[in-house]
């Protein structure tokens, strides 16, 4: 995969603007998902949506946050599962997709996965 210098500043851009995000947590779907946002120096907290054990249970406990910055995968499996999200708490709290689209925008679609992010980190110094 071709990175371009441009490419990996606006992918550490986006680590520190989701770095400076007051009152949020990020939603992953997994292990691997947090893992590569703290390799690329993401201090914040992230829940792991794989964790709670379904839907429901996920949804109760995360609507005490003001706002969740959704980061789940573009695979078919992702989507879905932000449609949920989104259709449970838009009534609840505030639920943000901007950064997912942003990371699109940024990587111009080459990465679908969000575990795929540790490929940048050989970029980081």
């Amino acid at each position: 995969m071709r990175v371009t210098e441009q490419e990996v500043q606006d992918v550490r851009n986006f680590i520190l603007l989701l770095n400076s995000q007051v009152d949020s947590v990020v939603i992953v779907e997994g292990k691997r998902d947090s893992t590569a946002l703290k390799k690329l120096g993401f201090s914040g907290k992230v829940l792991e949506l794989h964790k709670f054990g379904g839907m429901i249970k996920f949804v109760d406990s995360v609507a005490k946050y003001q706002r969740l910055i959704i980061l789940l995968d573009g695979d078919r499996k992702g989507r879905y599962l932000t449609g949920k999200i989104v259709e449970q708490l838009q009534h609840r709290t505030k639920v943000d997709l901007s950064f997912k689209r942003k990371l699109v925008s940024i990587t111009k679609g080459k990465i679908r996965f969000i575990e795929q992010l540790v490929y940048y980190e050989s970029f980081f110094s």
